[in-house]
C-alpha cells in the first residue's frame, strides 16, 4: 500500500488507540537501567503504555551481582499501565532475548516499541512512535520506525517530522508483527548475496558497513540480531522511518557496555528539546535524496577505522586473536 494524499498529522489530545507495548531489554548495568527507566516513565504515553522487561540471566559468576541489582531496581518500577517482567532462567544472550521476547510481543500485540538498558529518550518518544506504527500501520514497506536519526541535521525548511531511510536504527525502535515475521533469522539466501556484488551495493545504500557485518555474523564472529534484521530490510526493499530530531541518546558506550564497540560506533546529536504533541509523517515516496547521501557520508568508516578492520579480518583469517 502507498499513501499518496496528504501528510499525516498524529496529536496527542486525539489518541484513541492503544499504544503499543513498550519491550525493555535489560542485563546488569542498575546505573544505566535507572536512567533508561526514568526517561521512558516520564514521557506523556507512559500511563497508557504496558511495560514488558526482558531481564536475561548471567553469563558467568562476575555477572550475577550485576543482575541481582537490576532484577531488584526493575520489581519498583511503577507509572506504566501494567509492568510485566520476564526472569531468563538461563542465559539468552542479547540477539536470542530480543528475537523472542519481540517475537511474543507481537504475537500477542501485533506491533512493539522496543528499548534497551541504555537509552534516553524525550518525553514525546512514545508519542512520536506510536503516531509512526499507527501511520505505516499499512505500509508494507516500512518495516520499522526509531527515535534516532543517525546524527542527520536536517534543513530548517523539512516540514515532516521523520525521514525514510535505507537502514534501520536498533535504538529505540519499532515494528510490526507481519513485518517481523518476514525476517528470516538464518539467512538462507547468504551464499546467494555473498556471490552477487549488485545485492551487497543495493545493501550498502545503508552503510558501507553493512555487508561486513553481515559476513562477520554468518562466520559467527559476532552475534546480532540487528545486522540481520536490517537485511531483511534489504531483503524486501523495505525502509525505516527515522525520526528528523533525536528523540534516542545512547549512553552504553562505556567499559560495561556489552556491544560498545558496535553502538559507539554511530555518531549521535543530543536530545531535542523541542517537544511536540503532534507530528507530521512524510509519505513513503518522500525519501529524500539529500538525506541519503548525508547520512552515507556520516556513517562511512574512516581511513583509520578501515585500517583497524582491515588487519583485524587479516589476522582472524590467520587464526590469530586480536
Amino acid at each position: 500500500m502507498s499513501r499518496n494524499g496528504p501528510a499525516y498529522t498524529a496529536q496527542l489530545n486525539q489518541w484513541k488507540g492503544a499504544c503499543a507495548p513498550v519491550a525493555l531489554f535489560v542485563y546488569n548495568r542498575p546505573d544505566h537501567t535507572l536512567r533508561t527507566v526514568e526517561g521512558l516513565r516520564q514521557n506523556w504515553l507512559s500511563s497508557q503504555s504496558d511495560l514488558v522487561v526482558f531481564s536475561d540471566a548471567p553469563k558467568s559468576g562476575d555477572e550475577v551481582a550485576g543482575v541481582a541489582a537490576v532484577r531488584k531496581l526493575i520489581r519498583t518500577i511503577s507509572g506504566f499501565k501494567s509492568l510485566t517482567i520476564v526472569q531468563r532462567e538461563q542465559n539468552l544472550g542479547l540477539a536470542k532475548s530480543v528475537i523472542s521476547g519481540i517475537s511474543q510481543i507481537c504475537e500477542q500485540s501485533g506491533s512493539v516499541i522496543v528499548v534497551e538498558d541504555d537509552l534516553l529518550t524525550t518525553p514525546d518518544f512514545l508519542t512520536f512512535m506510536n503516531s509512526a506504527l499507527d501511520y505505516y500501520a499499512e505500509e508494507s514497506r516500512v518495516f520499522s520506525v526509531s527515535g534516532f536519526n543517525f546524527a542527520l541535521k536536517a534543513p530548517p525548511h523539512y516540514p515532516y517530522d521523520a525521514f525514510c531511510f535505507y537502514r534501520s536504527s536498533s535504538l529505540g525502535w519499532g515494528t510490526w508483527k507481519n513485518r517481523w515475521k518476514r525476517c528470516d533469522w538464518n539467512v538462507a539466501d547468504y551464499d546467494a548475496f555473498s556471490a552477487d556484488p549488485s545485492q551487497q551495493k543495493s545493501f550498502n545504500r545503508g552503510g558501507e558497513d553493512l555487508t561486513r557485518m553481515l559476513r562477520l555474523q554468518m562466520v559467527r564472529r559476532i552475534d546480532s540480531w540487528a545486522i540481520r534484521w536490517a537485511y531483511a530490510h534489504h531483503q524486501h526493499d523495505a525502509l525505516a522511518l527515522l525520526s528528523i530530531k533525536p528523540r534516542v541518546f545512547h549512553i552504553g558506550s562505556d567499559s560495561s557496555a556489552t556491544h560498545a564497540k558496535r553502538q559507539g560506533a554511530f555518531r549521535q546529536l543530543p536530545l531535542t528539546s523541542e517537544l511536540k504533541s503532534s507530528f507530521t509523517l512524510p509519505n513513503v515516496e518522500d525519501l529524500q535524496p539529500q538525506f541519503v547521501a548525508e547520512l552515507q557520508s556520516l556513517l562511512r568508516p574512516s581511513t583509520a577505522r578501515k585500517v583497524v578492520r582491515f588487519v583485524r579480518d587479516m589476522l582472524w583469517q590467520r587464526g590469530l586473536s586480536y
